[in-house]
C-alpha cells in the first residue's frame, strides 16, 4: 500500500501531498455528481443536492484534546542495541535490559489520514508517533540505570505536530471554502446538459428508451472516518420539467412591494384607516402596473381577501399575502395556507405583514421561530434584510418540492 513503510515506521507528514489528496477529493465530488442518476438529479432540489455534498466531501483537520491525555507506566525490558553509550557486540539482535515503557496518549478530533499528508509548507525532520484510531500515542522506553526527562520529549514532540498541523489549516481552509460553490457549479451544469438533451430528444418526436444496461446509481468509495452522509431522499421516476418564475423577477417583484411601503411609510394619514384587503389593492395597482397581462387580463390577480396571484395555466407560480400580526399562531396558519396553493416544483411566494403597535423586534422573533419551528420548514435563506426574512419548505407529502418564502415586515400607522 502507498505510504505504508513511512507509516509503519512511525513518520508523520511525509506519506503523501495534501494537496494532490485535496485536489482528488474535489475530482470525487464532481464525479459522483456525473455518476448519479439522471432523473435522481433533476428530481432532487439543487440545495439539499449541495449540502448533502459538502458534508461528505469537506475535510475536516486535526485538534488535539490535549486537555485529555493521559500516560501508562509500565516495568518491562527494553532493547538498548541503538544506544552508542553502551558497548554491544552484535547490534543485529536485541539487547534486552531492565527499564520501564511509558506510553502517552492524546486523543484528538479530525482525519487521521491528515497526520500522513504533507502540507506545501513542511520540515525535513518530521516528528514520529503511533496512530492509533483517534489517539497519538507516544512511546518512551527508558533503561532503568538512564532515567530521561519524558515530559520534555513529550512537549517537544506535541510542539512539532502542532506546526505540522498548522501548514496544514489553510490548505483545508480554502478547500472547505471553495466546496459549496464548487458543487454548486457542478450540479447546476450537469442539470443544464441534461435538460438540453431531453428538449433535443423530445424534439426528434421519436419515443426515447433508456438503455436496458444503463446504470442505476453510481458509488464511490470514501476514506472518510466520519459517518458519510446519504443521499437526500428522491425518486428515480421520469423528471418533468415544470415552469419556474425567475429568480430576478422574483427579486423584482419584492422590490415593487417594498416600494409601495415606502409611500406607506411617508403618507401615513392616507393609510391609516385601510384594512389588510384595502392595503392588498394598492400592492396589486402596482404590481400590474409593472407586469404586462395576458391577453389584457391583469397579470396579478386577486384570491379570497388578501392574496395576491400569479397564475401560468393552472398553477400558481407566486403568491402574496397581505396579514396584520396577530401573533404567531396567526402567522403559522399563513404558512399552512401558502402549502395548500404553491403547486409548482420551484414555488415562490411571501407574506407582507403589516404591523400597528407591536415592537418589531417582537414580531420580527415570533415569524423567525414560527417558521423554523413548522413541520415542512427546510432552512433559512441567506438573504440579508433588516426587517425581512427568507426561508425554503417542502410541500405536503413531497420534500423534493420547495417552495421559497420571503416574509415582510411593514409598519402602519395606527
Amino acid at each position: 500500500m502507498f505510504g505504508s513503510i513511512d507509516k509503519s515506521k512511525g513518520l508523520l507528514f511525509v506519506t503523501h501531498d495534501l494537496d494532490h489528496s485535496i485536489r482528488l477529493t474535489m475530482q470525487k465530488m464532481q464525479q459522483e455528481v456525473e455518476g448519479l442518476d439522471e432523473n435522481r438529479l433533476l428530481n432532487t432540489p439543487p440545495e439539499d443536492l449541495k449540502r448533502y455534498l459538502v458534508e461528505k466531501h469537506d475535510i475536516t483537520p486535526i485538534t488535539l484534546l490535549r486537555d485529555q491525555w493521559y500516560a501508562d507506566h509500565e516495568d518491562t525490558p527494553v532493547d538498548v542495541r541503538h544506544d552508542t553509550m553502551r558497548w554491544i557486540d552484535d547490534r543485529s539482535r536485541p539487547a534486552m535490559v531492565a527499564g520501564e515503557r511509558v506510553e502517552v496518549r492524546i486523543p484528538f478530533e479530525g482525519e487521521s489520514e491528515l497526520f500522513y499528508a504533507k502540507a506545501n509548507t513542511y520540515s525535513m525532520n518530521p516528528p514520529r508517533a503511533v496512530i492509533e484510531k483517534n489517539k497519538i500515542v507516544l512511546r518512551y522506553d527508558t533503561p532503568a540505570d538512564q532515567p530521561r526527562d519524558i515530559r520534555a520529549l513529550v512537549d517537544q514532540t506535541l510542539r512539532d505536530i502542532e506546526q505540522h498541523l498548522g501548514w496544514q489549516r489553510p490548505m483545508i481552509d480554502a478547500h472547505n471554502q471553495g466546496l459549496p460553490a464548487a458543487a454548486e457549479q457542478a450540479i447546476r451544469q450537469r442539470r443544464e446538459r441534461l435538460l438540453a438533451q431531453s428538449q433535443r430528444a423530445d424534439a426528434l418526436g421519436i419515443p426515447i428508451r433508456r438503455r436496458a444496461d444503463a446504470p442505476k446509481t453510481y458509488a464511490l468509495p470514501t476514506v472518510k472516518r466520519k459517518a458519510v452522509p446519504t443521499l437526500p431522499p428522491a425518486t428515480t421516476a421520469q423528471f418533468k420539467p415544470e415552469p419556474a418564475l425567475a429568480m430576478e423577477l422574483y427579486e423584482h417583484i419584492l422590490k415593487v412591494v417594498q416600494d409601495m411601503a415606502l409611500v406607506m411609510e411617508r403618507s401615513p394619514d392616507a393609510f391609516k384607516a385601510m384594512n389588510e384587503e384595502a392595503l392588498r389593492q394598492h400592492f396589486l395597482v402596482q404590481l400590474n402596473g409593472q407586469f404586462e397581462g395576458k391577453a389584457m387580463a391583469e397579470t396579478f390577480n386577486m384570491a379570497g381577501k388578501t392574496d395576491i396571484l400569479l397564475r401560468e395555466g393552472d398553477r400558481n407560480v407566486f403568491i402574496a399575502e397581505c396579514k396584520f400580526w396577530k401573533g404567531p399562531k396567526a402567522f403559522g396558519e399563513a404558512i399552512d395556507q401558502f402549502l395548500g396553493y404553491a403547486t409548482w416544483r420551484d414555488g415562490k411566494t411571501a407574506i407582507l405583514v403589516f404591523n400597528r403597535g407591536t415592537e418589531t423586534s417582537t414580531v420580527l422573533s415570533g415569524i423567525d421561530a414560527t417558521a423554523k419551528a413548522h413541520a415542512n420548514f427546510k432552512r433559512a435563506i441567506d438573504w440579508p434584510h433588516e426587517s425581512g426574512f427568507r426561508y425554503s419548505f417542502h410541500a405536503n407529502g413531497d420534500k423534493n418540492r420547495e417552495l421559497i418564502l420571503t416574509v415582510l415586515v411593514f409598519h402602519v400607522p395606527q
